[in-house]
C-alpha cells in the first residue's frame, strides 16, 4: 500500500534529520523523505501537521507472558500495547513457560508474533537449560531460530565456572550475553537497602549486589573478549564501574528502565505493591545518576522492562507481590518527560528509543546481520523498513489501568500526566495502530 505522512516535523536521530517534510512509503519501505516524487500516488493520505514523525521505538526488554502466563498477558494483548505505545520492535525474555532454551519454542513464537502483523519480535534465548545455570544451551541452534542474544533474565548465574564458558563460547561465535548483573545471594531482597526498607522491616538489597557481580562480568569479559549487554542498572556505584568499563574499552553496553529513570525508594509509600520492581527502587542520587548517565551516553539505551502482573499475583502485601509493571504503552512518554526535564533536544531524547537500542542489536549481531534491524529499523531512511511513529509532543494524556491495552493492569505511573500521545504507529508500512480521538 502507498501511504503519504504530510507535513510532519521529521526527526531522524540516526542521521541528524530534523526538518518539516512529507514521508513516501509503498511495498513496505520509506520510498522518499521531504517530497515525494511527482510519480507518487498515495492511497492514503495522513495529515501529521503538528506531528513528529519518528523512526518506530524499539523496547530491548520486555515480557510478553506467551508461552506460558496467559494469565498474566498474552502475546495479543501485549503487541497491541507495543504498537499503541509507538514501539515497532521488542526484544523479549527467555523466561517463559517453557524457557525459550530450544529452537522449536523460538520458531513458535516467532511465527505467532509474524501472524498478528503489528511490532517485530525479537527473541533472547536462555542461556542455560531451564534457565537453571547449570548446562548450557545450544546457542548455535537458538540463533539460527531467530534468538539475537543469551539471557538468564532475572534468574542470577550463581556459578561463575558455567559462566566463563558460556561467555568463551559466545565470544567464539561472535554472540552477545545479555546479564542483569545481581548478586544471588546479596541480591535476594525486596526493597533497596537503605532507611526506608529498615524502617518498612523490607529485606533489603545493597547496591554492593549489583557492583560485586558487575566486577565478575568484568572480569570475565577481560578474559574472553565476550560482547556482554548489561540489562537495568539500578545504582549511582553500577553507573559508575560500567563508565570506566566503557573507557578501558571492553565490548560491553548497557540499558536502564524507564521505572528507575523516574522513581525512588520513597515512592513506595505505605507499602505500594505496584511499586515492587526488579530491580528495587533506589535512592535519590542512583536515579539522579542515571538520569544523567543516559543523558551522556554512558548508559546506551532506555527500556520499559515491561512486565504484566495479574490482579493475583499483585494485590498481595509488598514482599510478596509479584515484581513488575507494564510499560511498553509508556516507554515514548517517559523518555520524553526525562528528555523535557534534562532540556534535551528531541532527537538525543528519541535517540535513547531509538537508534541507540539498534545500534546494541546491531552490536549482538555482528557486521553481518542482515534482517530487518539492519535494512532501516530504528531510522528513517529512503529504502529502509517503514517503521514508524507518529505522535503529538504537545498531547498530555493521563495514565489510567482501564486505558492501558496490556493485559496488565498494574503500572507505578497511575495517574501521571505525561507528554507524547500516540497518533500512528506504522509496521512495514502497514498501519498498527491509529488513535480514536472520537
Amino acid at each position: 500500500m502507498k501511504i503519504l505522512i504530510r507535513g510532519g516535523r521529521i526527526v531522524d536521530p540516526a542521521s541528524g534529520r530534523d526538518a518539516i517534510g512529507d514521508v513516501a512509503i509503498a511495498d513496505g519501505r520509506i520510498v522518499a523523505l521531504g517530497a515525494a516524487s511527482t510519480g507518487f500516488t498515495p492511497e492514503r493520505t495522513i495529515a501529521a501537521h503538528g506531528l513528529v514523525v519518528a523512526p518506530g521505538l524499539v523496547d530491548l526488554a520486555a515480557r510478553l507472558r506467551e508461552p506460558g502466563h496467559d494469565h498474566a498477558g498474552m502475546l495479543e494483548s501485549e503487541m497491541a500495547a507495543a504498537v499503541a505505545g509507538g514501539v515497532t520492535s521488542i526484544v523479549c525474555m527467555p523466561d517463559t513457560d517453557p524457557v525459550l532454551d530450544e529452537p522449536g519454542l523460538v520458531q513458535m513464537l516467532k511465527f505467532r508474533a509474524g501472524s498478528l502483523n503489528l511490532a517485530r519480535l525479537y527473541p533472547l534465548g536462555a542461556l542455560t537449560r531451564g534457565l537453571a545455570g547449570a548446562e548450557l544451551t545450544e546457542m548455535a541452534e537458538l540463533s539460527a531460530a531467530g534468538c539475537v542474544g543469551f539471557s538468564q533474565a532475572d534468574v542470577a548465574l550463581k556459578d561463575t565456572l558455567v559462566l566463563h564458558r558460556a561467555l568463551q563460547y559466545a565470544s567464539t561465535f561472535g554472540y552477545t550475553v545479555w546479564l542483569r548483573p545481581n548478586d544471588a545471594w546479596l541480591g535476594a531482597g525486596v526493597a533497596a537497602k537503605g532507611p526506608l526498607a529498615t524502617r518498612m522491616g523490607l529485606s533489603g538489597v545493597p547496591a554492593i549486589a549489583e557492583t560485586i557481580a558487575l566486577a565478575t562480568i568484568f572480569e570475565l569479559v577481560r578474559d574472553t573478549g565476550a560482547r556482554v549487554h548489561l540489562c537495568r542498572l539500578s545504582s549511582a556505584a553500577g553507573i559508575e564501574w560500567v563508565r570506566r568499563a566503557k573507557a578501558e574499552g571492553l565490548p560491553v553496553s548497557c540499558d536502564v528502565s524507564i521505572n528507575q529513570l523516574h522513581l525512588i525508594d520513597v515512592d513506595i509509600g505505605y507499602f505500594d505493591a505496584s511499586m515492587r520492581l526488579t530491580p528495587p527502587l533506589r535512592q535519590q542520587r542512583d536515579r539522579d545518576a542515571i538520569r544523567a548517565a543516559l543523558a551522556d551516553g554512558t548508559v546506551d539505551a532506555l527500556v520499559s522492562d515491561h512486565t504484566p502482573v495479574d490482579e493475583d499475583a499483585k494485590n498481595l502485601p509488598f514482599a510478596e507481590a509479584e515484581p513488575g509493571a507494564t510499560g511498553l504503552e509508556l516507554l515514548l512518554s517517559l523518555a520524553l518527560h526525562w528528555g523535557e526535564a534534562a532540556r534535551l533536544p528531541l532527537a538525543a531524547t528519541l535517540a535513547r528509543v531509538t537508534s541507540a537500542p539498534v545500534a546494541v542489536l546491531g552490536a549482538a549481531r555482528g557486521a553481518a546481520y542482515t534482517g530487518a534491524l539492519a535494512s532501516g529499523a530504528g531510522a528513517l531512511v529512503p529504502g529502509g523498513a517503514a517503521d514508524l511513529c507518529v505522535f503529538d509532543p504537545t498531547a498530555y494524556w493521563t495514565v489510567s489501568a482501564a486505558a492501558l491495552r496490556s493485559q496488565g493492569k498494574h503500572t507505578p505511573f497511575a495517574g501521571y500526566e505525561l507528554p507524547g500521545q500516540v497518533r500512528y504507529t506504522l509496521v512495514a508500512g502497514v498501519v498498527a495502530f491509529e488513535a480514536d480521538l472520537g
